[in-house]
């Protein structure tokens, strides 16, 4: 029998998923926290670089390879916390699902009722990510504020610091900044996420194997693919809260629609692509290593809990 069909208590269950979700988060992190950096960059001044390999170069010549890890504590804060949350969620939404669909409590869900339940957890994992993804970049985008002139120069550039201006300036409230645009994103791109990590995972599954006896290689191709349809879908979306997010901190208040309608009038269409390649690359060796980090991680707490019954 498969680790899938072993039924755990329910609170054990939870705190598998948690944790498993939570070492998912960190190879996540590590993995494409450079590409991120770049994305952010070109998302919310697309006009100072000319394509992902100028941003790069000059992201290096100003600050070094410390550069492309600014960011990288509320970055690990946010993909702990969003993938923690998303993961336990996510368990409790296949439940919820399968109780809908009038399925058997041991019943295996289709690809399509997986990523049913993706989008379900992810209003979940959008209350815990989006204060620290707008630490994460705000930071990110500090030298372009500064340097074109939005910000003043010596600007404080550390987490705390970028918290406590928040908590100043709008108060706890202002830790959400940018809510709606995430819940925007989250909800289409999670089912997109999870629905194209089932597909990969139901194509390297052979006849008569279980998607859990898949090797690394299998899960990892399987994330990145998941990784790539979240971010086709739900790009532009991506691109409009990163600039809410950034823009606030210099006292611009604008909504979503004003915002995304501001972009297509100034800077055209293309900007609101701006930096799809890098999030494109970062897409596969990042939700590679989450996916691959999360069954595995997983996969060991539930065999230790049911070898220890």
């Amino acid at each position: 029998m498969s680790l899938e069909k072993k039924r755990l208590q329910p609170a054990v269950q939870a705190a598998i998923d948690l944790t498993a979700g939570a070492a998912g988060g960190v190879a996540c992190v590590y993995t494409g926290q450079p590409f991120d950096t770049v994305k952010v960059k070109m998302q919310t001044f697309s006009y100072m670089y000319k394509n992902v390999v100028d941003c790069a170069v000059k992201t290096y010549r100003d600050h070094g390879i410390r550069g492309f890890y600014q960011g990288t504590t509320p970055a690990l804060m946010a993909h702990i916390s969003e993938n923690a949350v998303l993961f336990l969620s996510y368990g409790f939404c296949q439940r919820l699902v399968g109780n809908l669909s009038g399925l058997d409590s041991k019943a295996e869900l289709s690809d399509v009722q997986k990523a049913a339940a993706g989008s379900f957890a992810s209003v979940f994992a959008s209350l815990a990510i989006c204060p620290t993804e707008l630490v994460k970049c705000r930071l990110q985008a500090m030298h372009e504020m500064t340097s074109s002139g939005k910000l003043a120069q010596g600007h404080p550039s550390t987490v705390w610091s970028v918290i406590k201006n928040i908590l100043k300036t709008d108060g706890p409230t202002g830790l959400y900044r940018g809510l709606s645009s995430t819940l925007m994103r989250e909800m289409p791109g999670y089912f997109f996420f999870f629905g194209g990590y089932e597909f990969g995972r139901s194509i390297f599954t052979a006849a008569g194997q279980s998607k859990d006896d898949l090797g690394p290689i299998p899960l990892m191709a399987s994330g990145g693919f998941g990784g790539a349809c979240l971010w086709i879908a739900v790009y532009p979306i991506d691109c409009v809260k990163s600039r809410i997010q950034v823009l606030s901190m210099a006292g611009q208040q604008a909504g979503f629609f004003s915002t995304f309608r501001k972009i297509l009038v100034k800077e055209g269409f293309k900007a609101i692509y701006s930096g799809l390649t890098p999030t494109m690359i970062r897409a596969f060796p990042a939700n590679g290593a989450l996916f691959l980090a999360y069954e595995l991680s997983r996969k060991a707490m539930m065999k230790h809990m049911s070898e220890s019954d």
